[in-house]
């Protein structure tokens, strides 16, 4: 691994490299052992979206590392006054050691990667969070002690979760069943990717069928950031894709919801729910954590 753009680039090897790097960290972290891989090294963290977890996850990750962290935000950068993508990359590659950028169009993210000299990752574009979808197989892996062959049911939007999500859980051996409404489907490169494991993916209209015998249970927000003004046609469009009692009786009796946060209570997922597996839900967020403490080592360590 050069970079991590999207889990397409990544091998099925190099997520489970990932993750076994990432629960050795999180383990070290629980009982003090230090591990300070990162000594003398920076990296430049570009917030072209707002952010809770990727921030402070990445940022306390850096230190506990070893390393710098440098907050960018996009409004102070020159990026953000028209500099060209490929001049910005040029230049921190002069001063960084490693980019992680959080913004819109997944082409600035490859742009960064295709001028610049030093590793970039993706915190979170339109296309793609494979970050968030790295830490939701771990907490998958940590709750069930395995991936491959289970089933995973998401509820929403074509968005990036949704698109990461199945990458990335085909890539692990899992089966994963997508509900979203008409209109709302996945983008055709990550269908043509899902060709390939045609007994191993569905899509459907109906949460009904996603969720049946499902292991695990995921939805996210019905407009992501940018799509603000389309909230109350979403909220029509997507009445009745919630994750709520009824829906995860459907599923396994030892199922896990997961939800990569912010939640809309009573939007997306029932307050009932979310709840009743808090437990699950902030280990996620937590694993964003040691994930991207395994994404930075695995790119920047010597």
């Amino acid at each position: 691994m050069k970079h991590l753009l999207k889990l397409l680039d990544c091998s099925s090897q190099d997520i489970v490299d990932l993750l076994n790097l990432a629960d050795q960290l999180k383990y070290e972290q629980k009982h003090g052992i230090t591990h300070r891989h990162l000594e003398n090294k920076t990296l430049g963290m570009i917030f072209e979206k707002s952010s809770t977890r990727t921030r402070v996850s990445f940022e306390v990750g850096m230190q506990q590392l070893g390393g710098y962290p440098l907050f960018l935000s996009g409004a102070d950068l020159q990026i953000g006054r028209g500099e060209p993508v490929q001049d910005t990359a040029r230049v921190l590659s002069r001063y960084l050691d490693c980019i992680m950028i959080r913004t819109f169009k997944q082409s600035d993210v490859e742009k960064l990667a295709e001028y610049g000299t030093i590793p970039v990752i993706n915190g979170l574009t339109d296309f793609s969070h494979p970050c968030q979808v790295l830490a939701d197989l771990m907490t998958i892996r940590e709750h069930k002690g395995k991936l491959e062959g289970l089933k995973l049911c998401f509820v929403g939007d074509g968005n990036n979760m949704m698109n990461s999500l199945i990458v990335g859980t085909l890539k692990t051996g899992m089966k994963i069943s997508v509900a979203c409404p008409s209109g709302f489907e996945p983008p055709k490169e990550i269908l043509d990717f899902s060709k390939d494991f045609k007994e191993n993916f569905e899509m459907t209209n109906d949460p009904k069928t996603a969720a049946a015998d499902a292991d695990v249970l995921v939805t996210d927000v019905w407009a992501s950031m940018g799509q603000e003004a389309e909230q109350h046609l979403r909220e029509k469009s997507f009445e009745g894709y919630q994750i709520n009692e009824q829906l995860l009786s459907l599923a396994k009796k030892d199922s896990i919801v997961l939800h990569c946060l912010p939640a809309h209570r009573e939007q997306e997922i029932t307050t009932e729910v979310f709840e009743a597996h808090a437990g699950e839900i902030f280990d996620e967020a937590e694993n964003r954590l040691h994930v991207q403490k395994a994404v930075l080592v695995k790119l920047m360590a010597p």
